[in-house]
């Protein structure tokens, strides 16, 4: 559960957020609408944990799994597939772990890394990453070409798949739809709506964030948004 008291948010003299209050439960999608400036991103930044609250305070779960789409994407000779892959940590991480088990010739080692790879389907994840590429426009010859082949919008794409693939607590999207066709568009809206975590994006289309409106909290702000 996330819950905000009182929350202040100031950015020089102005002042973003005042005397917020808001709870989120464990499951809930939800969807900050507003004009741009009124403090929508900012909340999302401390959420993050990139910048501090003014005053009152949040509470946020220590365990929880954070996922957020980058904004930087270098341009790398990595094919778009793998890049997606990283997005998945944990999977890296049992990923280099089984590598050097299997360099030691560890055979207990070998087996707890194999059994934490069974935990979290990890046999299974090129085709779930390829799921989400194919969802978001890419084609079966893009999955393979290097992520510096990509347009700055295409990168983009590919930073979201690499967020959507990470097992997460709390998914964080900062106008998910920017560089998106409406084919893309429609198939993020279907994916998010079974998704099992907590949503929190910032959608900016109104046609994109109508079945979440009724759940949406509204965050007052100095603008009254």
């Amino acid at each position: 559960m996330i819950v905000f008291s009182s929350l202040q948010i100031r950015r020089g003299v102005r002042v973003l957020l005042d005397n917020a209050t808001a709870t989120i439960n464990p499951g809930q999608k939800v969807g900050l609408v507003g004009k741009n400036g009124c403090g929508k991103s900012t909340l999302l930044s401390l959420l993050k944990n990139e910048i501090s609250a003014d005053g009152g305070s949040m509470t946020f779960p220590g365990n929880w799994q954070l996922a957020w789409v980058n904004q930087e994407t270098p341009a790398l000779p990595q094919p778009a597939i793998d890049y997606v892959i990283d997005g998945d940590r944990e999977y890296r991480q049992l990923e280099a772990a089984l590598q050097l088990a299997n360099e030691r010739n560890d055979g207990h080692a070998i087996a707890t890394v194999h059994g934490k790879l069974d935990a979290i389907d990890a046999w299974t994840i090129r085709s779930r990453a390829a799921s989400l590429l194919h969802g978001l426009g890419f084609s079966n010859e893009q999955l393979e070409r290097p992520v510096s082949d990509f347009s700055g919008g295409w990168r983009m794409r590919l930073n979201l798949a690499q967020a959507l693939i990470c097992r997460s607590d709390l998914l964080l999207l900062d106008e998910p739809t920017n560089h998106l066709d409406l084919d893309a568009v429609i198939w993020l809206e279907k994916w998010l709506k079974g998704y099992t975590g907590n949503a929190d994006p910032h959608l900016p289309r109104s046609r994109f964030s109508r079945s979440y409106r009724r759940q949406n909290y509204p965050y007052r702000t100095a603008d009254n948004v």
